[in-house]
Order: structure tokens, then C-alpha cells, then sequence
């Protein structure tokens, strides 16, 4: 008879989670990366710091954004003695992750100026989103707010005038709680959110003070704002008398108190009851009258907030890097630690392919990250050629990996079974929450269109780009030729493609399809490239496994009735569901 202390049953059937563990220290993928594309002495003095909020992560993180999701924002309207001092409550757990964020780690200020985490000047964009993408594997919600924030100071740090920088940025750019001054956008109105040029709120020239900072009112309304209660918002209003359209829009700085402490003339009218992204703040918000300081040439404001729109356009691309990698670990726990019929459900040849569609766009949203990062950092040099390339890969990032985050998060749902619906376990908070990224900072449609219109038919960013990617692995002495050909064809394929869906007005409808397929023929490059490199160097080669399952499953064509099968694939298949690294012979053999 078998030893029934040792027969699983009950609880002991349930699939473990990832929680409890290092989100650093478990993501070799990552780490290859960091090798490749970061500076040695960076990465190594990064290191610990990757380590410790990997840690916070997997447990502390993790169990307050659960917390938090539970006790969203309580809006006050009026105090007790009937004054309209609308303020929001937040539960503890929120304001312990803001802490970890803003006091701990200085994310809002790290690539704004030297001295957190002990770096001697603001942090590489590699460093910066590095960061962004381990504290979303926990927290997608609070990211808005830490965004905005960042975001909101290289808007200032650029446009805003030398007397209003003396007035706000030592307290932007600070980590101590009681001084800091944490920030937002507030743009979407009734009138328009994709249509910028609708916006009905208006702006009235007050003058300029005897600090030199002029200041406006602003009346009206926004419809969508996240971080509804920031201390300071960077708003877009018309000031009366101004051109229609987004050319008569000006960008104001609204501070939620005025420079005596007393409160500004705005309230927050109600909280959103959202879908996702609980634990942060949304609300209306009604001008009245509002004291703004002017930022930048007031016939300028839509071009200065796109700025600030592009870098929470690439931050949306890494938080869906983020979620989908978490989306990974807990299906790879959930599969390997749930027996059916006998047997590891992660032995089953459906639920294999099931989690290859997990993987895959996983990796591809991680290379993304990498190469945009690195194209930024070169862009703030002072590189025209990166600025160009990162003109065209912020629009394809957060069109593509953030619309792939929302069948990723169902498919590791579907993965975990029926408790996955259920909201104690995290994948219900990730299927809800990966909704956002394809409303925030744009539509899909937009972002498409931003990549066809602009990116690709007035600036020629497809040929930017092609170029780019072509250095970069035909270089390689490890990359079979043949396979060197394959991308080579393919990416001048996908590049003709979007020309040609550029050119002519009537083909405005497969702008997703070009965004697309731009995504899929830079990520099939980057991970060519990024596997055969680490193989080259004695490590993991699997990447160049993934960039033929990208040719192969999004770039080629398909009959969906045809029960042919590569015979190389079903291996492939094998070698990256294993955590074992493959081998660059392997690799190459199957690639070639």
C-alpha cells in the first residue's frame, strides 16, 4: 500500500504561484540582456539594486499592491464643516509602495539628476526602465503616477521657464516625502480624448508676477485623470481667442496648492469606478478659475505634451514587458506544478503550445525594451541617427506589445484554471489591469496611424530602422548566412509593406498590420542577434529559437486547415520550454 502521508490531496493539488521569490534572480532572460546592452561598470553597480527591488517584488510588493487592489481611494468631497476640501484617502498599502517608489528608489527622479541609488548622474534610460519593468511585475497601477511623474519633469526640465524651474524643480526632483511635489497629465475631456484639438477648456493670461512666472486661470473640465490629486499637472487649455485645433493649444502647470498653502481653485468631482488599475486614483476633475503657470510658448503646447506623451508611450511598452513576464513565470508555476490525469499538465502537447504563445511575445517585448532604451540613450547624446530610430520604435513598441499583454494575461488565466478567475490569485488583477495600455496615451488606431502617417511616411523611420537592425546582426559571425538571408528578405518585405500602406490613403486600414509587422521583423532581428551573441559567448542561445518562431508564426503565412508540421519546431519547442540553456550548435542547427 502506498504511504498515504505522502499522497498528495487536498490543498497539496493546488499549483504554487511565483510569489515568494526574487523576480530578479529568477529572470535569466533579463540578465542576458543587461550583459549585452549595459555598460559593465553600470551593471555591476546596478546589480544589488535590481536584486533588492526583485526581492520587494516577489513578496512585499506583491502582497501591498494585492492589498491595495482590494481598498481602492475613498474621494472626500467636504470637510466636517462643510467646505469644499475635496481630498482622497489611500489604504496604507498604497502609500508604502509610493515609498518604495518615490522615497526609496527615486524612479520619478533617477534620470532627471545625479545622486539616487548612489549613481553620479541621472540614470540610463536602460537603468531607469530596468527598474520600471521588475516594480510592475508586482504593481501596474501606482506606475501611472510614477510615470507621470518622470515624465512630467523632463517636460519641465525642457520647456518651463528659468524662474518657474526655480520655483518647482528641487521639490520635483526630490525623494524626501514632505517636500516632494509628485506629478500628472491631464489632458482627455468629453469633447475629445484621441482628438486633442476638441478640448474645450480655456485659459486666461493673468500676467507675470514679480517672480517672473505668468500665470493663467483655467475654467473647464477633464473627463480622465489619472493621479487625480497630484500636486502639480501638466494640462493642455485654449486661451481664448487662440486658433481652433491643436495649434491653439497652450501647456499650463497646475499645482494642486498655490505657493501660500491655500488650496487651488479645481475640485475633484468623483473617483472612476475602473476596471483595472484599482489602486490608482482617476477621477473628474472642474476648473474654476484655476491659477496655472505658463510652460514653454504658449502656441506650442500640443507639440511639448507629445514629447512627455512618447516617453509614457515607451514606458507602456516596458510595463507590458513587465506584466507578460509575470504572466510567464506564473503559467510555467501553474503548468509544471498542476498533475492531471496522471501526469504535469506542462507534459500536454495543447498546453505546451498554449504556453509557446505566452513565451513569445514575453521575449519580444523584452528585446524591445532593450533596443529602445539603448536608442534613447544614444538620442540623448546628442545621436540624430538613434532619435530617428526612436521616433519609429516608441509608436510599434506600445501599439503591438501592449495589445499582445491582453491575450497573454487571458491565456496564463486560462492556464491557471478556475481559481485564475478568482481574485485572491494575481492573474485576475493582470487580466484586468493589461485592458489600459491599449486606451492610455493612445488607442491602437492612434499609435498605428502614428506609425504609418508620421514615423514611417514623413520621416522614413521603416528605413531608419531596417538599417539599424541590419548592422547589428549581419556583423555576427555566429548567425548562420542563410539565416542572415531570411531576415535580411524579410525585413525588406515588411519595410515595402508599410511604404506602401504609407503612400496611399486607401490602404489607412492595414496600419495595424504595418505596425505590426514592423514590431514582429525588429523583434525576430533583435533576438537573432541577442541569441547568437550570448551563445557566441558560451551562454543561452534559445533567443535565436524565438526570433524563427516570429518569422515563422507572425511574419509567414499561414493554412490554418494544413496539418504539416516543421519538423524542427516540435524540438525547438522542447529546448525552450526546458530552463537548461541551449546550446548556440543546437541552435544554429535548427535555425539554419
Amino acid at each position: 500500500m502506498p504511504d498515504m502521508q505522502h499522497v498528495p490531496h487536498g490543498a497539496h493539488h493546488i499549483a504554487p504561484d511565483v510569489h515568494g521569490q526574487n523576480f530578479y534572480a529568477i529572470d535569466r532572460q533579463f540578465q542576458d540582456l543587461m550583459l549585452l546592452y549595459m555598460e559593465p561598470g553600470l551593471r555591476a553597480a546596478m546589480t544589488p539594486h535590481f536584486q533588492r527591488l526583485g526581492q520587494l517584488a516577489g513578496n512585499r510588493l506583491d502582497e501591498l499592491a494585492m492589498i491595495a487592489d482590494k481598498h481602492p481611494p475613498v474621494l472626500n468631497a467636504r470637510d466636517r464643516f462643510g467646505r469644499d476640501e475635496d481630498w482622497i484617502d489611500y489604504h496604507p498599502a498604497y502609500r508604502e509602495m509610493e515609498k518604495i517608489a518615490f522615497d526609496d528608489f527615486g524612479m520619478h527622479a533617477m534620470s532627471h539628476r545625479a545622486g539616487v541609488l548612489g549613481m553620479a548622474a541621472p540614470a540610463h534610460p536602460l537603468v531607469k526602465y530596468a527598474f520600471t519593468y521588475l516594480y510592475v511585475q508586482a504593481e501596474f497601477g501606482l506606475m501611472c503616477p510614477i510615470s507621470m511623474s518622470d515624465t512630467s519633469n523632463f517636460t519641465m526640465k525642457t520647456h518651463a521657464s528659468p524662474e518657474l524651474k526655480r520655483l518647482l524643480m528641487d521639490r520635483l526632483l526630490s525623494q524626501d516625502p514632505a517636500h516632494m511635489l509628485k506629478g500628472a497629465q491631464l489632458m482627455t475631456e468629453k469633447a475629445g480624448g484621441s482628438d486633442v484639438g476638441a478640448l474645450e477648456t480655456e485659459a486666461e493670461r493673468i500676467g507675470v508676477g514679480a517672480d517672473g512666472i505668468e500665470r493663467w486661470k483655467i475654467y473647464g473640465q477633464k473627463w480622465f485623470c489619472s493621479h487625480a490629486d497630484a500636486d502639480l499637472a501638466l494640462i493642455l487649455a485654449r486661451p481664448r481667442g487662440a486658433a481652433p485645433g491643436t495649434q491653439g493649444l497652450g501647456m499650463f502647470a497646475l499645482p494642486r496648492r498655490l505657493e501660500d498653502g491655500s488650496r487651488n481653485s479645481y475640485r475633484i468631482v468623483r473617483l472612476k469606478d475602473k476596471l483595472g488599475t484599482r489602486s490608482m486614483a482617476s477621477g473628474e476633475i472642474v476648473l474654476d478659475g484655476a491659477t496655472a503657470y505658463l510652460v514653454g510658448d504658449v502656441k506650442r503646447g500640443f507639440k511639448q505634451m507629445m514629447s512627455q506623451v512618447n516617453l509614457s508611450r515607451l514606458s507602456h511598452g516596458v510595463r507590458a514587458a513587465a506584466m507578460m513576464r509575470r504572466c510567464l513565470n506564473e503559467a510555467l508555476a501553474a503548468a509544471r506544478g498542476r498533475r492531471a490525469f496522471g501526469k504535469p499538465t506542462s507534459e500536454y502537447p495543447l498546453l505546451r503550445r498554449q504556453l509557446m504563445k505566452i513565451m513569445l511575445p514575453t521575449e519580444q517585448a523584452l528585446s524591445m525594451y532593450a533596443f529602445s532604451a539603448d536608442a534613447m540613450g544614444k538620442a540623448d547624446k546628442g545621436d540624430e541617427d538613434a532619435a530617428n530610430l526612436l521616433r519609429v520604435l516608441t509608436p510599434v513598441y506600445k501599439f503591438r506589445a501592449c495589445r499582445d499583454n491582453i491575450p497573454v494575461a487571458s491565456q496564463t488565466l486560462e492556464v491557471r484554471g478556475g481559481i485564475g478567475y478568482i481574485e485572491e490569485w494575481v492573474t485576475a488583477r493582470l487580466v484586468r489591469d493589461a485592458q489600459i495600455g491599449t486606451l492610455w496615451e493612445g488607442t491602437s488606431n492612434m499609435n498605428a496611424l502614428d506609425v504609418v502617417q508620421r514615423a514611417v511616411g514623413k520621416s522614413g523611420g521603416h528605413k531608419t530602422l531596417s538599417a539599424a537592425l541590419k548592422t547589428k546582426y549581419e556583423a555576427s559571425g555566429a548567425l548562420p548566412g542563410q539565416y542572415k538571408g531570411l531576415l535580411g528578405a524579410t525585413l525588406d518585405r515588411v519595410e515595402r509593406f508599410a511604404e506602401a500602406v504609407a503612400s496611399d490613403p486607401k490602404h489607412e486600414k492595414r496600419s495595424r498590420m504595418a505596425a505590426g509587422a514592423l514590431y514582429h521583423a525588429t523583434t525576430a532581428a533583435l533576438l537573432a542577434w541577442e541569441g547568437a551573441t550570448l551563445g557566441a559567448q558560451g551562454g543561452d542561445a534559445r533567443r535565436l529559437l524565438l526570433s524563427r518562431l516570429v518569422i515563422e508564426h507572425r511574419l509567414a503565412p499561414q493554412d490554418p486547415l494544413s496539418l504539416n508540421e516543421s519538423s524542427w519546431e516540435q524540438e525547438a519547442m522542447d529546448l525552450l520550454l526546458d530552463d537548461a540553456p541551449v546550446p548556440l550548435a543546437k541552435a544554429t542547427a535548427l535555425v539554419g
